[in-house]
């Protein structure tokens, strides 16, 4: 492997793990503050890009806007589906057994892909990236790479970072954490806890949208699309540590890393890899990289 292919790889990886923690950010949030087993977490990224699709000739045509406007009014509806979801459904799960969780988040998926079915159709679709970052960038002679690619790195970084000012420099953030840790403490001392965990749920969906919407144009729209990752987001959640952001980030990266060079070093078990590498830390750390508490 020369030095251009190295490096292409090793953007991939940064690329693909900082969108995967993008997603499972949001997993994080409602899994491990709120206790929630949400299952329909990869709907919600299956939602965004087919916002990313459909909603682009409305925004065009009504606002005149391209791509980023498309992103914004695409954020807006998450944040809304959010906040009315927690309310309608998830508030009365915090209770629950899990397997009752379980059941209803599983009910949201075949919703959601019913929903799907009936406004767009089973086909797959192509999101083009807006003009401003569809060229490349040489590295070397031979071997270019998309200045799209660079933007969901830079996107999804800049969102890690906004992150972890809200939970370790806000007052929010400071909420947050105390009441994944006794909720019972902080809601006597007047926090409307119902409230902060809605806006919890709700930024946790936006996320997960957002990360749809941004990954349309390198992955397509197809059917399905949230399923496979669900999956690995879960393995994010179970290595990084449940309930940590920065547990969430490293196991993203890590996931990034291995599954990248895996596909190109050792094509034929790469799919096996990052279920190997989360049986590695589990024997090392069973409670996960980052554990909460």
């Amino acid at each position: 492997m020369d030095f251009p292919t190295f490096l292409i790889q090793c953007l991939n990886s940064l690329q693909y793990g900082l969108l995967l923690f993008l997603v499972a950010s949001g997993l994080t949030l409602i899994f491990g503050i709120m206790g929630v087993i949400n299952l329909a977490h990869g709907s919600f990224y299956m939602v965004g890009a087919y916002l990313a699709f459909a909603l682009a000739p409305l925004v065009e045509s009504t606002f005149g806007g391209g791509f980023f406007a498309t992103l914004g009014v695409g954020v807006v509806l998450a944040v809304m589906l959010g906040y009315g979801l927690e309310w309608a459904f998830f508030s009365f799960l915090y209770e629950r057994e899990h397997l009752q969780q379980v059941l209803m988040t599983y009910g949201l998926i075949l919703v959601f892909e019913e929903l799907r079915s009936l406004m767009v159709g089973d086909d797959v679709h192509g999101v083009t990236p807006p003009p401003l970052l569809a060229g490349t960038i040489a590295l070397g002679e031979m071997m270019t790479y998309p200045v799209y690619r660079l933007f969901i790195s830079g996107v999804c970084l800049a969102l890690a970072l906004g992150m972890y000012w809200v939970f370790t420099r806000t007052r929010l953030g400071m909420m947050i954490r105390a009441g994944s840790s006794n909720r019972e403490m902080v809601q006597s001392l007047g926090v409307d806890i119902k409230f902060l965990y809605r806006v919890v749920f709700a930024a946790g969906l936006g996320l997960a949208v957002l990360a749809g919407m941004v990954a349309a144009p390198v992955s397509s729209v197809y059917p399905g699309m949230g399923n496979q990752v669900l999956i690995i987001c879960f393995v994010v959640v179970v290595i990084g540590g449940i309930g940590s952001i920065r547990g969430a980030l490293l196991a993203s990266l890590l996931i990034g890393l291995v599954d990248t060079f895996g596909k190109v070093v050792y094509p034929q078990a790469a799919g096996v890899l990052i279920y190997l590498l989360m049986a590695l830390i589990l024997l090392w750390k069973p409670k996960g990289l980052f554990a909460a508490g």
